[in-house]
């Protein structure tokens, strides 16, 4: 099914629903039951993040890295309270320790955004030709399923804004759709399918985004068996958003991938360990594994094979992330 998604995003076509969800009358008054105990997230507020981490490692005459933040609300930090709370923040500081150089921050993901909306953040991501990031983070899919786009739509919006940041310069490193079907308030018979919904999105965004030349992690224990295991310690106030601690998971799961992308990583972790159950598949096989096993990375590998293109699968060895500055005032110079 991911396969036929990403192929309908490539070539135009659609029509292919998310796990053949049919309108049933129950499956609809869930939906707006789970949807009004939710909220979806209602509150507006997202702290601002953005500006200078790891300033104490600059360095006269070398410039800043530049980390970008694009997609919805996950990827902009809504539901916590203050900025070091955020992805962009702790990743940002995770990535100035790990290189030992300062990194400038800058979020254009938007609360409540779709994959549709990705065209209009990358615009503004690039808007300088001169300050082009080096890397490009991307979390997006939640709203797509909850707002039934279709998936090959959203595989479409996801892959011409990988293609863009590619081209432009910049590495980028895109968070798959996490497990929706974890989400407190949704009950069955909707939370199989919200499951099976996101992970399907899941696998064929990862195939989308590693034929663009991206790298993806999946996300699923961002709202996964381990949120579903400690609902009250890694959901946020509104059971639907993370918390810190949810937040600070995602991101070490996220940036050991991020660190590789940028050459940060040690040689020895970029080859595959079959101890850890890493190696090369076709990439739509390697797309479904990392769709079940959340913090999985996937990357191009090979451009063809007997099977299609190829992709690498690793399981990274995750490291704590650095407790962040307190919000910077500064802006990336």
């Amino acid at each position: 099914m991911a396969r036929r998604i990403a192929a309908g995003a490539a070539y135009g076509g659609g029509g292919i629903g998310l796990a053949g969800a049919a309108t049933v009358g129950l499956l609809v008054a869930q939906a707006q039951l789970a949807r009004r105990r939710v909220g979806n997230g209602a509150a507006p507020h997202v702290p601002n993040a953005d500006g200078l981490y790891g300033a104490a490692y600059t360095v006269p005459g070398e410039p800043a890295l530049r980390l970008t933040m694009l997609g919805d609300s996950t990827a902009a930090g809504q539901g916590v309270h203050r900025a070091g709370q955020t992805p962009g923040a702790l990743l940002a500081s995770g990535v100035a320790a790990i290189a030992e150089r300062p990194v400038g921050l800058s979020t254009v993901a938007v609360p409540g955004a779709c994959s549709d909306d990705l065209d209009r953040q990358v615009t503004l991501a690039l808007a300088d030709p001169s300050r082009v990031p080096d890397i490009c983070v991307i979390m997006v899919g939640a709203n797509d399923v909850t707002h039934r786009m279709p998936p090959t739509r959203s595989v479409r919006h996801l892959a011409s804004a990988v293609r863009r940041l590619r081209t432009a310069g910049a590495e980028v490193v895109v968070g798959t759709c996490p497990d929706l079907g974890s989400v407190e308030p949704v009950r069955r018979p909707l939370r199989w399918l919200a499951r099976r919904a996101s992970r399907q999105l899941a696998a064929a965004q990862t195939i989308g985004v590693v034929e663009q030349g991206g790298r993806t992690v999946s996300l699923g224990d961002l709202l996964g068996p381990e949120f579903a295991a400690n609902p009250r310690e890694l959901f946020g106030p509104d059971s639907y958003h993370p918390s810190a601690e949810g937040y600070a998971t995602a991101a070490m799961a996220v940036l050991p991938t991020v660190c590789a992308a940028l050459g940060l990583w040690p040689a020895e972790e970029e080859r595959p360990d079959a101890a850890r159950r890493e190696g090369f598949l076709p990439v739509a096989r390697a797309a479904a594994e990392a769709a079940s096993e959340a913090g999985t990375e996937v990357t191009a590998a090979l451009p063809a094979g007997p099977r299609g293109p190829w992709a690498l699968l690793k399981r990274r060895r995750r490291r704590r992330v650095p407790e962040p500055e307190p919000a910077p005032s500064v802006q990336p110079s």
